[in-house]
C-alpha cells in the first residue's frame, strides 16, 4: 500500500514501506512539522490585481502554505487575493508588509466561506484560523484583538488576591479608560520613586477638559478654560495692568488686562471695550496730554453696558485716569477708581 499524506503534506507511511529510505522520509516529515509548528516565510505578492496560491507539496518542505508565520511583501498596484488549499486545517500568523494602497484578502482556494482582508491602509498583523470545516465552502476565521475580550465593559486589572494586591477599578468601556473609586492617575518620574497625580474631587459634576492643539507660543503662558472646558494658552501678565504704547489714532480696540495712554492732542479717540468679557476683566486709561477737555475720549460699550446703561461713555475731564472692571450683563463695566 502506498503512502498517504495529511492536508499539510506530512507523509503517512505504511508498515514495511520505504525500506532503505524510511530514515530520510522521517527526517523530511520532521522538517515539515517544524515548519508547520513554528516556521517563518516571506511571500512576494508584488504586482497588479491577481490571485496568489499558497501550495502544499506532499512529502516536501517546498510548499508555501506549510509555514506557521507568513509575511506578504512587495509593491502591489492592485487588490490581492492569497489562497490556501480547501483541506488545510491550521492557524497562521500573517503580516502585511506590502507597499501600495490596495487590499490583501486571505481565503480558501474555492467556495463561499468567510475570508479575512487587510484593508488598503492596514500594514499590520492578523491571527487567522483555517477551519477546513466544509469540503466545499470552508471558513477563514480571524482572531481579532481590536475589541477587549468579554465585550465593551471589560476590566483590566492585576490579580487582586494574595500578595499581588491590585484593583478591579481600571475599566475600559470601549471608548474611555476609567479609574473608579476616586482613584488617581499617576505619572511616574524617571527614577520611579516620585510621581505627579491627578484626581477628581469627591463630589463633582462630570466634565471634560480639552487640551490645546499645540504648545504655547513662548514663555510666560498659562492655560485658560473657556466655555465647554476647552483650554487655551494665554500670556500671563507680569503683574497688574499691561500698559501699552501711547495711542494717537482715532480708534483703538481695548483688550482685557491692558492700560492705554491716550493722546487726544490732534483728534478725539474712541476706545472700544471687549465684546465678550469675563467677570473681573479690567481696562485702564489715562489722559496722556491733558487734552480730554478739548478732544474728548469716547469709550464705546460694544455689546455690554457701562455703569448699567446702554450708552457709550464720554470722558471730557482734563487728566482723567480710570479703570473699568466688568461685573455682569446687568451692570456691565463699572468705574473702579473715582
Amino acid at each position: 500500500m502506498a503512502s498517504t499524506y495529511t492536508p499539510l503534506g506530512v507523509e503517512l507511511m505504511v508498515t514495511g514501506e520505504n525500506a532503505g529510505t524510511w530514515g530520510t522520509k522521517t527526517n523530511t516529515n520532521l522538517n515539515i512539522l517544524e515548519q508547520i509548528i513554528g516556521g517563518y516565510s516571506t511571500k512576494s505578492i508584488a504586482g497588479g490585481a491577481q490571485t496568489t496560491d499558497l501550495t502544499v507539496v506532499d512529502g516536501n518542505t517546498t510548499g508555501t502554505a506549510q509555514f506557521r508565520m507568513i509575511e506578504f511583501t512587495g509593491t502591489i498596484t492592485g487588490n490581492q487575493i492569497v489562497t490556501i488549499p480547501n483541506d488545510v486545517e491550521t492557524f497562521y500568523f500573517l503580516r502585511n508588509s506590502t507597499s501600495g494602497a490596495n487590499t490583501v484578502q486571505f481565503k480558501y482556494a474555492t467556495g463561499s466561506g468567510s475570508t479575512t482582508t487587510f484593508s488598503a491602509t492596514d500594514k499590520g498583523d492578523k491571527l487567522v484560523i483555517a477551519t477546513a470545516n466544509d469540503g466545499t465552502n470552508p471558513d477563514i476565521k480571524e482572531v481579532s484583538l481590536a475589541s477587549p475580550p468579554g465585550g465593551s465593559n471589560t476590566q483590566i486589572q492585576f490579580n487582586n488576591s494574595g500578595s499581588f494586591g491590585g484593583s478591579a477599578n481600571l475599566v475600559w468601556d470601549g471608548s474611555n479608560l476609567n479609574i473608579g473609586a476616586q482613584g488617581d492617575l499617576r505619572l511616574q518620574d524617571s527614577t520611579g520613586g516620585e510621581y505627579i497625580a491627578q484626581q477628581a474631587a469627591a463630589t463633582t459634576t462630570s466634565y471634560t477638559l480639552t487640551w490645546p492643539a499645540g504648545v504655547a507660543a513662548g514663555n510666560g503662558y498659562v492655560l485658560k478654560s473657556t466655555t465647554g472646558g476647552v483650554l487655551s494658552w494665554e500670556e500671563a501678565s507680569a503683574g497688574g495692568t499691561s500698559w501699552q504704547a501711547v495711542v494717537t489714532s482715532a480708534t483703538k480696540a481695548a483688550v482685557a488686562g491692558e492700560g492705554y495712554f491716550l493722546n487726544t492732542t490732534s483728534n478725539a479717540i474712541t476706545l472700544t471695550l471687549p465684546s465678550s468679557p469675563s467677570i473681573g476683566d479690567e481696562v485702564s486709561f489715562v489722559d496722556y496730554a491733558g487734552t480730554f477737555d478739548t478732544n474728548n475720549l469716547t469709550i464705546a460699550r460694544n455689546s455690554q453696558k457701562i455703569n448699567g446703561a446702554t450708552s457709550d461713555l464720554t470722558v471730557a475731564t482734563e487728566r482723567a485716569a480710570n479703570t473699568l472692571v466688568f461685573t455682569d450683563a446687568t451692570q456691565g463695566w463699572l468705574l473702579k477708581n473715582n
